[in-house]
C-alpha cells in the first residue's frame, strides 16, 4: 500500500474506536468515519487524547473517509450492513476492505451467530463490492481490551481472504495490537466460522466476568513479517 492512512467506518462505536486508537498509537494516520460528522469528530478527539502526542486522527463522513484511504476497516453493526455497503459501494471500489463485522443475535440464552444469506458478512461485502478486495479480521478482539488495556494485547488475530497479498497486508496491521502478525486462517469463506465464534467469547465473558480472547499455539512467526 502506498499510503499510511486507514479509514475506520464505524469508528464511533466501541470496537471501531478501539481499533482506531491502536493504529493511531502505532503511528498510522487514522480517519474515523461516521454518518454524523459531529460523532466522528468527538470520537477522533477521544482517540487523539488516548493515543498521545503526535497521534494523527481525523474525522469525516463515511464516504469521505473511505475515499481518502486505500485501506478501509468496517466495524459496523450487522444490522443495516447491507444498506450501508450498498450506499458506499462506489467509493469502496478498488479499496482493501477489512471486515470486522459480527452477525450476532442475543436472547435470554446468550449470544449466537445469525444466518447470513451469502454465508458471512465478509462474503456479503465481497458480493456487494466486487471491485474491492475483501479480507476478514479483528472480529474477536474485545472493545474493552482494545481501549483500556495498557501495552500489547496478548491475543492472536485470525485473517481470512482470497487474496494472499491483501491478507499479508492485514496480518501486518495486527502487529500494532498484538506485537505479532495476524494468522492466516484460510480463504474468505472461512469467515462463516470466524464471525459467529465471537458469540462463544461473549458467552464466556458473561459466565466468567472477563474479557476473553483467542491465542493460537504452535505457530512460529517470521520476524520479517512484522
Amino acid at each position: 500500500m502506498t499510503s499510511n492512512k486507514i479509514a475506520v467506518v464505524g469508528g464511533t462505536g466501541p470496537q471501531g474506536k478501539g481499533l482506531a486508537y491502536r493504529f493511531a498509537a502505532a503511528g498510522r494516520h487514522v480517519v474515523i468515519g461516521s454518518r454524523s460528522i459531529e460523532r466522528a469528530e468527538e470520537a477522533a478527539a477521544e482517540v487523539r487524547r488516548r493515543a498521545g502526542d503526535g497521534a494523527r486522527v481525523s474525522a469525516a463522513h463515511n464516504a469521505s473517509a473511505a475515499a481518502d484511504c486505500p485501506i478501509v476497516l468496517l466495524a459496523v453493526p450487522y444490522k443495516g450492513h447491507r444498506e450501508l455497503v450498498s450506499e458506499l459501494a462506489p467509493v469502496f471500489a478498488g479499496k482493501l476492505l477489512v471486515s470486522c463485522v459480527n452477525p450476532l443475535g442475543f436472547d435470554k440464552a446468550g449470544a449466537y451467530g445469525l444466518d447470513v444469506e451469502e454465508g458471512s458478512a465478509a462474503e456479503q461485502l465481497r458480493d456487494l463490492v466486487p471491485d474491492a478486495t475483501v479480507v476478514a479480521a479483528f472480529h474477536h478482539l474485545s472493545a474493552v481490551t482494545l481501549w483500556e488495556h495498557e501495552g500489547l494485547v496478548q491475543e492472536d488475530v485470525l485473517v481470512c481472504g482470497d487474496d494472499r497479498t491483501a491478507k499479508d497486508e492485514v496480518a501486518r496491521l495486527a502487529v500494532a495490537i498484538t506485537g505479532r502478525p495476524g494468522i492466516d486462517g484460510g480463504v474468505l469463506r472461512v469467515a462463516r466460522q470466524l464471525e459467529p465464534l465471537t458469540a462463544v467469547l461473549i458467552n464466556v465473558n458473561k459466565r466468567y466476568k472477563t474479557h476473553s480472547g483467542l491465542a493460537v499455539n504452535g505457530v512460529v512467526h517470521d520476524p520479517r513479517a512484522a
